[in-house]
């Protein structure tokens, strides 16, 4: 019995939960209730009535009884089932659940619209079609699923080109993007490869990430340059919800001999992790044996230092690795580091022996952390000492994994491989996120600075004011999440909400120079025209109307609108009370009112820090939320600092 078929309890009960949404009748058979008609309740499937030869008004068992027959051959069988003017599609399908062989079996009434008239077996057909489309096609990506590849293709007799796909860096695009670009990567993926390949190719999600392409009745360079078209264009396509985000995929691919699918698969399988090595590559059986490709490959090999004092244990372990490592060998703890010392950059793992003479193998382990060697490269001990003492202390001083001597050569190498693989994906994942983070900030800074040059010559402010602002509200929002969820702001939202606080005074601009400028106490005429800076500011990002569905933009017509609200109801333009004003705009409105205070103006002088807080505090610049009050206290410490920093 193939695994496809063994299923838990838990597995089982979700399958038939599923099937529950398609078909009429789904429960589980066991041998003895397959073929006889079964009466006593404590024998009726969860819950169903028994379906069985009687369902179909008869008085014996069917002589088509596929159950019987799937459960004989171990296999899922189908049929058509007809009583009086009613039509059933009967799927008995064999299953090991928890050990116990039984069989699925689901009964679907069709409804009125496909009862076999003139046109009927139309009808029928493409009912038989929207079932197959549900149980054999992934819903996410539209592509055939693993069930399809068990019931129709592994067995399937052909003569076909084989191919897996493995899209590159998945879990780190799911880590770095979202599991909703993730779905886009996957969605794309095929609806690219669709384009590329016949009506009578098959597309198929095998696992997670990684997809077989069956292309029947190929030649060998048709096949080749099919997947090398396919993995070109891959790389090249653009997503726009994700414009940061590659795509690439590792491609292992094999011309089926005499041999089943799913043997041809398991080649193929292979090749693609020789492909995933690198990344963003086709190989096929002919670039295994190709002298060039080999010599290419050698080229990039991968270094591992193997510390040990024993000449035969290194020579064992180099003889297990050197297919596919290059190897640099130290006979003691000093040797080993002095060539750590000259090829740090270049030593994806390190081999380590404890009981060496002079410096042993925690001392490598202590040095490797003072320099921060461990952190890049990897640490496997290779050891006969196999005392929890010395295994605890290994895995404190940050080694990855710990092999006791004797061992067995394939486990070694896998252990090598997978550590390596790990902390080579560890280095794309740092990679990408500052990548992402650099470019953020750039962004960040950019609009920050074309601002403030904005504000400085229009409103005659220092240009410092929108970093200030920028700053403050970062450091508010920080102490915020700290002290209370209330709010729930995210990283995320943290970043946007700092980031839209920039545009808290775009509204000046339609502001009267005259006014916005003038040295002397506003009369009330003009303030009440000052006042409406807010409004204007949020009917100018009102007024953009392919981005009204950003968070950015949503965060910021928030914070122009209502920064001048007061928690006591006494702000403008609206005077909302209490948290009717976003959360995003009390937190701007505070950082604004801290720096207008310590900043000097065409109007007054700059206030001390002291006199600022002060004044705050007593209510003299209007009430604010009493949280926000001790976020403000507990952060002062570091205003100063932070704002000096910022202003050099």
């Amino acid at each position: 019995m193939e695994l496809e078929y063994k299923l838990t309890r838990q597995q089982a009960e979700e399958e038939m939960r599923q099937y529950r949404k398609i078909f009429t009748v789904v429960r589980l058979l066991k041998a003895d209730e397959i073929g006889r008609m079964i009466e006593e309740p404590e024998h009726h499937a969860v819950g169903e009535p028994c379906r069985c030869y009687s369902f179909w008004g008869k008085t014996q068992p069917c002589e088509n009884c596929i159950s019987a027959v799937a459960f004989q051959e171990k296999t899922q069988k189908c049929k058509w089932e007809f009583m009086d003017d009613h039509i059933y599609q009967v799927i008995s399908r064999y299953v090991e659940i928890d050990g116990v062989p039984q069989v699925m079996e689901l009964v679907r009434e069709l409804d009125e619209d496909t009862l076999i008239d003139a046109d009927g077996r139309e009808k029928l057909v493409g009912k038989m079609v929207q079932y197959d489309d549900k149980l054999y096609r992934d819903a996410l990506t539209g592509a055939y699923n693993r069930r399809y590849f068990e019931d129709r293709v592994k067995n399937m007799p052909m003569k076909a080109g084989i191919a897996v796909v493995d899209l590159d860096d998945f879990k780190l695009c799911n880590d770095t993007y979202g599991h909703d670009a993730g779905d886009v990567a996957l969605q794309t993926l095929v609806r690219t490869i669709r384009k590329y390949i016949r009506k009578s190719d098959l597309i198929i999600r095998y696992g997670g990430d990684e997809f077989l392409l069956v292309l029947p009745d190929v030649n060998e360079d048709t096949f080749v340059q099919k997947l090398q078209q396919i993995q070109t264009k891959i790389h090249t396509v653009h997503i726009s919800q994700y414009g940061q985000m590659p795509l690439s995929i590792s491609v292992g691919g094999v011309i089926m001999g005499d041999e089943s699918v799913e043997d041809a698969v398991r080649r193929a399988d292979k090749l693609m992790y020789q492909a995933k090595t690198q990344k963003n590559m086709v190989v096929t059986e002919e670039d295994a044996i190709d002298g060039e490709h080999r010599i290419e490959r050698s080229k990039i090999k991968q270094q591992i230092l193997l510390m040990d004092d024993s000449e035969i244990n290194r020579e064992i372990l180099t003889e297990i690795l050197k297919d596919d490592y290059r190897i640099l060998q130290a006979e003691n703890g000093e040797e080993g580091i002095r060539i750590l010392q000259e090829h740090e950059n270049d030593i994806a793992l390190v081999l380590l022996d404890i009981l060496m003479p002079g410096l042993n193998g925690f001392d490598v382990l202590n040095l490797m952390n003072i320099n921060h060697w461990i952190e890049d490269i990897p640490v496997i001990i290779i050891s006969a000492e196999n005392s929890s003492d010395y295994v605890r202390k290994a895995y404190e001083l940050g080694a990855s994994d710990y092999v006791n001597c004797p061992f067995d050569s394939k486990t070694v190498y896998q252990r090598v491989y997978n550590i390596i693989k790990l902390y080579a994906k560890q280095k794309r994942l740092l990679s990408l996120v500052k990548d992402q983070i650099y470019e953020n900030e750039k962004n960040n800074q950019m609009m920050i600075s074309i601002l403030s040059h904005i504000v400085e010559f229009r409103n005659g402010e220092s240009g410092k004011h929108v970093l200030h602002i920028n700053i403050l509200t970062g450091l508010l929002l920080d102490k915020l999440t700290q002290k209370s969820d209330k709010y729930f702001i995210s990283g995320n939202e943290q970043y946007l909400i700092t980031t839209a606080s920039a545009l808290h005074d775009i509204g000046k601009i339609g502001i009267d120079e005259k006014i916005l400028n003038k040295p002397g106490k506003l009369t009330a005429e003009e303030f009440e025209i000052m006042k409406q800076h807010t409004v204007i500011g949020e009917e100018m990002l009102k007024n953009l109307e392919f981005y009204q569905d950003e968070e950015l933009v949503r965060y910021a017509r928030e914070i122009c609108r209502w920064h001048h609200e007061r928690y006591d109801g006494r702000g403008y333009p609206d005077g909302l009370v209490g948290d009717e004003i976003p959360i995003a705009a009390q937190v701007v409105s505070m950082a604004d009112v801290y720096d207008a205070l310590t900043s000097e103006r065409v109007y007054k002088k700059a206030f001390s820090h002291e006199k600022a807080m002060e004044m705050i505090l007593n209510g003299e610049c209007g009430t604010f939320h009493p949280l926000l009050l001790e976020c403000l206290q507990e952060i002062v410490g570091e205003i100063g600092f932070s704002l000096d920093i910022a202003d050099q």
